[in-house]
């Protein structure tokens, strides 16, 4: 439980730091979950510049001078970072090793029944994973040779 909390602590603080120079996501990426962190990306520039052409003239607006734009485009903005961050929390918090599936000998990461290798850390594995008990890893001999 510790771990878990843990864990989603740091995505929110990476979130804050992402929502903090105006990249929503960047919590998830942390917890790679790359579809929603594309997705909150997404959807805050989409109302960003949504904003800026409804209430501001988009010809005067500067990238380097965000003050100009009024509270109708930054005030959305900035609450949609912030619930990016808290979305991030959320995920972490809930799904952070729930699952009791098999994983990797050497790395720990979660394998998939499909594959024949980690995908975290490229261990070839002997048979298919059933349990990480019975998970032989494939010993690698010298390449240079």
């Amino acid at each position: 439980m510790a771990d878990t909390r843990r864990r989603a602590m740091v995505a929110a603080l990476v979130g804050v730091l992402g929502a903090s120079v105006g990249i929503a996501g960047a919590g998830h990426v942390y917890l790679r979950r790359w579809r929603r962190a594309v997705a909150w990306f997404t959807l805050v520039v989409a109302v960003g510049v949504g904003l800026v052409f409804a209430f501001a003239d988009p010809t005067t607006v500067s990238v380097w001078d965000l003050s100009a734009l009024p509270t109708e485009v930054t005030g959305p903005v900035f609450a949609l970072l912030f619930l990016s961050t808290v979305d991030a929390y959320y995920v972490a918090a809930r799904s952070y090793r729930t699952d009791s599936g098999p994983r990797c000998p050497h790395c720990g990461g979660e394998l998939d029944a499909e594959m024949s290798f980690c995908p975290w850390c490229a261990t070839e594995l002997k048979r298919r994973p059933e349990g990480v008990e019975n998970v032989e890893v494939e010993e690698r001999g010298d390449e240079t040779k």
